[in-house]
């Protein structure tokens, strides 16, 4: 039976087109792969003269978009796009004309019931992009001290209720082990008061990103990829940023405006269309920063 193809919806298309402009003949970079959709455009954009390195640190999501992008000038790599410039020195480039970095989950990691991206997954708790790679969330929920899971659950989750949470999370695992992603879920909900702050998302949403993002050690692979992608693009060339939550947007912000390099094009972040977010709610909390090589 053959596997079907990723149902992920790429955030924010036209104003990614629409700012890193891409031409016939031109390379560029796609540095989180996941469904595939920013690296079909630009590859339709640059044209059988052109290329597009699509990056991603999962394994699945590569060999996904292997399917959907095949016949496509298209040069698949597993890695950390913190790593482009050793990437680029592989591949004999001396520099590129754009780089993308989409920093979001895609729908294809939350639909999988074996990563524990979905709060209703009764898979194991994994949440790693890379699943060969690193410890997963599991294992640090039921190892760290209520202390240390807390300090995690409000430093990468801004997660209020972080004390309550983690101490919530070691009194359940004296009892028996947290396995899944839909047990800490429920835990999680029982800790967080159903009109805190008028929240539109489900109480688990910052507990698992915390979590997400430690596992994977997301801001110390965003923040190096900022220090070392500029010297990957040519004059002219930009670099586009998606984030999805303040930690990440703050770091995009501060990087660009610091670095010498870059020339600012966003003075405030663009975000998606309201007719977008009514077609792909996730879209709601993206922003797209973009800089350009001086």
């Amino acid at each position: 039976m053959t596997e079907p193809l990723p149902a992920h919806v790429p955030v924010m298309l036209d104003q990614v087109v629409e700012w890193l402009d891409p031409r016939g003949g031109a390379v560029m970079v796609d540095g989180t792969v996941g469904g595939g959709g920013h690296t079909r455009l630009l590859a339709e954009r640059v044209g059988l003269q052109g290329l597009v390195i699509a990056v991603d640190r999962d394994p699945a999501a590569i060999a996904a978009a292997g399917r959907s992008l095949a016949g496509m000038p298209v040069k698949l790599v597993q890695a950390d796009f913190c790593e482009l410039p050793e990437l680029l020195g592989q591949l004999e480039i001396t520099a590129v004309n754009g780089v993308l970095l989409d920093l979001g989950v895609s729908s294809d990691q939350l639909a999988d019931p074996e990563r524990g991206f979905s709060f209703a997954s009764e898979g194991p708790l994994d949440l790693r992009f890379d699943p060969c790679s690193g410890e997963p969330a599991r294992r640090l929920v039921n190892r760290l001290s209520t202390e240390r899971l807390a300090e995690l659950i409000h430093q990468y989750g801004e997660e209020r209720y972080s004390r309550r949470i983690a101490r919530a999370i070691v009194r359940r695992r004296r009892e028996k082990p947290i396995e899944t992603a839909a047990e800490l879920a429920d835990l999680v909900r029982h800790c967080v008061p159903r009109s805190a702050g008028g929240r539109r998302i489900d109480p688990a949403t910052r507990t698992f990103q915390a979590l997400r993002i430690a596992v994977n050690d997301e801001l110390k692979s965003l923040d190096v990829a900022l220090r070392r992608i500029p010297d990957c693009l040519h004059p002219q060339a930009r670099l586009a940023v998606i984030s999805f939550h303040s930690l990440e947007d703050r770091r995009v912000k501060q990087a660009f405006r610091d670095d010498r390099r870059l020339r600012v094009l966003t003075t405030r972040p663009v975000r998606p269309e309201a007719e977008e977010v009514a077609r792909n709610p996730r879209a709601r909390s993206a922003k797209l920063r973009i800089a350009e090589k001086t």
